[in-house]
């Protein structure tokens, strides 16, 4: 299931790291379709990091497609944009995919709308620094790799820095997920021009675009489009390997610098965004379309159809799956995301989300309990790890309760790709462990904080 061709040039990476089976020509070859409009929509209030939006309407109120029916909750958040011509149907608690239940508004969709929106392009030309942020926060865009960060907050430079390179995350180092790829073959233009349109604001002194070379026809694509910029964009060809696509791996191996701990990609000077937001940036500022839909891949040994969607917002899950074909009958574990770092659903009523990157069906046998044994102490965790943290240690210190002295080891660095799991002889769930103590050890920074 490996994909069959790969980039014949200089590739680079960074060291550890682990070889997943990558899955991808399940949906690699399927062209991105869009998905029909359904009856009703759940858009949370709360897709991204942050603040949730605060609601506009009011049940019962008609909608337009793209209208803003939820503004920013704070600067850390962003506005919310109905996908559909409609009506305000609901406005309460449902089940978001993250497994809680959260305030979101539900519209119902108007069967007689030909839901067209009209180009009405922003004059970027006449924005300063400051309002140029404040209309992408407008756009309710965040990163759509998978982590949902407003993308505004990154865009604003905090005084006394300043971004030197712009990175584009192209890796989808995810087994399984297709959709960037499918974007940056079918796109290139468009993101392309998102870059353009970023850097009128910051001046930056080259763009990357950094790719695995798992995707030839990508970095084909991308570096024809580059060389017609007058802004210099180098288009980087990286080795196939796990976790390659987080962006301080995708730093190391295209600048051969490291993030200290502790710090951001701009203090080295770099901004990094997905490709799919640079498009996403693009078609807001040349056509005034907001954030309501986005490519996902459908995909798993358990999807009758695997299939790259273009889905929007609010889409119930169950929808976009039977798109697809529907489920097989050994189907047994559906996930939002990769099966790396992708969150595990227990209904198909959730809708998709702006960070959701791929809807995973897994079969009985790709999915099985493991019997968890006691570390042997073989060191394969610490070989995987791509931050050279000490896996098989703080495993152990969580497992006593130690959180305090998991900072000693530096576990608020670890970003849970699961390398360390994905290697573990002894199926120790490590990086479950990790998520567990770096809430309890945020918990407890934000009380002493409070008590200050």
């Amino acid at each position: 299931m490996s994909s069959t061709t790969t980039y014949k040039g200089k590739t680079y990476t960074f060291n550890h790291g682990v070889h997943p089976e990558e899955f991808k020509t399940l949906s690699s070859h399927c062209e991105v379709q869009r998905m029909p409009f359904v009856d009703e929509y759940t858009l949370p209030l709360g897709q991204h990091i942050g603040a949730p939006s605060k609601a506009l309407v009011n049940k019962g109120d008609k909608v337009k497609r793209g209208q803003k029916i939820a503004d920013a909750g704070g600067f850390v958040s962003v506005a919310l944009h109905s996908p559909v011509d409609g009506t305000v149907s609901d406005i309460g608690i449902f089940d978001n995919p993250n497994g809680q239940v959260l305030p979101a508004i539900k519209i119902k969709t108007d069967p007689y709308s030909t839901q067209r929106v009209e180009d009405l392009p922003i004059d970027i030309e006449n924005l300063d620094t400051k309002e140029f942020i404040s209309a992408v926060q407008d756009a309710g865009i965040v990163g759509l790799g998978g982590a949902a960060f407003p993308t505004h907050v990154k865009f604003a430079i905090p005084e006394g820095k300043k971004c030197k390179y712009i990175m584009l995350n192209g890796c989808e180092c995810e087994p399984f997920l297709t959709a960037d790829h499918r974007v940056m073959v079918e796109s290139p233009e468009e993101i392309i021009d998102g870059i353009i349109i970023l850097n009128k604001y910051l001046n930056a002194e080259k763009a990357y675009i950094g790719i695995e070379a798992n995707k030839p026809d990508a970095i084909e694509a991308l570096k024809k489009v580059a060389a017609t910029s007058s802004f210099p964009i180098e288009v980087m060809a990286l080795q196939v390997k796990y976790p390659q696509g987080a962006e301080k791996m995708m730093i190391t191996a295209i600048l051969g610098e490291e993030v200290p701990s502790g710090k951001l990609p701009l203090d080295l000077g770099v901004l990094v965004g997905n490709v799919g937001t640079f498009k996403a940036l693009a078609e807001y500022f040349r056509k005034g379309k907001p954030l309501v839909e986005r490519v996902v891949t459908v995909t798993g040994t358990a999807i009758k159809n695997p299939a790259n969607v273009l889905v929007p917002i609010g889409t119930p899950m169950r929808d976009v799956i039977e798109l697809c074909g529907g489920i097989t009958d050994d189907a047994a574990r559906i996930l939002l995301g990769g099966p790396m770092m992708g969150a595990v659903q227990k209904s198909l009523d959730v809708p998709v989300v702006k960070g959701t990157s791929g809807i995973l069906i897994l079969t009985n046998n790709e999915v099985r309990d493991l019997e968890e044994y006691n570390c042997i102490r073989c060191g394969k965790c610490v070989d995987a790890c791509p931050i050279f943290l000490n896996p098989s240690m703080m495993g152990m210190l969580a497992k006593k309760g130690l959180w305090d002295e998991m900072l000693e080891y530096n576990v608020m660095d670890c970003f849970e790709c699961a390398s360390c799991s994905f290697v573990c002889p002894s199926a120790i769930p490590l990086v479950q462990s990790f998520r567990v103590a770096k809430g309890f050890l945020r918990e407890k920074a934000a009380r002493e904080k409070e008590t200050n």
